[in-house]
């Protein structure tokens, strides 16, 4: 019982200064020890009337090549002045809380969410210029865009994915088409996702409830451990 109760502290102690609104019932923790670190640990946690209880084992993880970047999520962070803002390119998965809003993949699947089955006209736009910036779209005319990621890849690595609402405002250069999807090999950096294992995010994704509104929390373990001031 102590046990318990002690894991409960130190949970209630993470989130102590990050406000979770009260619909989300699941959440992903990604903590990296700092900006420039390409790997990170994923940990899941339930929402019980007691606090948040830890779900899965922590998950190893891969972050962008240049490791995060403060990105543009539900709420608004205090931070050093000094520390990396998620830019367009810039190689760096965004740091945040954010929502998990969409399931993708190459195969029908099923889970409790929304899931989109991606086809080779299924398309994440990354023109800044374009006004489906930040958008997944279904488009034959590859053209008229400047800059695009097909969703539907020649490897695996979106064979299963997560869409991350990063940016949902959809402000220039301020990042695009963000997801959790298959690693390309252990340790292998991303150009701005987070990435795992094939079997870990099947886990993941078989967890997860769109009723429980979900959400990523990404964050350097500084932040984590000492709140926001």
């Amino acid at each position: 019982m102590m046990k318990y109760l002690l894991i409960l502290s130190l949970v209630f102690e993470l989130y102590a200064y990050i406000p979770i609104p009260s619909v989300t019932k699941q959440i992903l923790v990604v903590s990296s020890r700092e900006f420039n670190d390409t790997q990170a640990s994923l940990q899941a946690y339930e929402r019980s009337e007691d606090g948040w209880i830890k779900v899965l084992e922590p998950i190893t993880v891969n972050l962008g090549r240049n490791g995060l970047a403060w990105g543009e999520g539900i709420i608004e962070f205090k931070h050093k002045p000094n520390e990396p803002l998620k830019r367009e390119g810039d190689g760096r998965a965004p740091a945040g809380l954010f929502s998990l809003d969409l399931f993708f993949g190459y195969s029908d699947n099923k889970f409790d969410f929304p899931y989109l089955k991606v086809d080779q006209n299924t398309l994440c736009i990354d023109d800044s210029e374009s006004s489906h910036y930040n958008k997944i779209i279904q488009e034959r005319d590859h053209t008229q865009f400047k800059s695009f990621e097909f969703m539907k890849r020649e490897d695996t690595l979106y064979r299963l994915g997560i869409v991350v609402r990063h940016n949902a405002k959809n402000l220039k250069k301020h990042g695009s088409c963000i997801f959790i999807h298959i690693q390309k090999y252990e340790k292998s950096p991303t150009a701005g996702c987070t990435s795992l294992q094939e079997e870990q995010l099947l886990k993941i994704m078989n967890w997860l409830n769109k009723e429980s509104s979900p959400l990523l929390l990404q964050l350097p373990d500084s932040y984590l451990q000492k709140g926001f001031r």
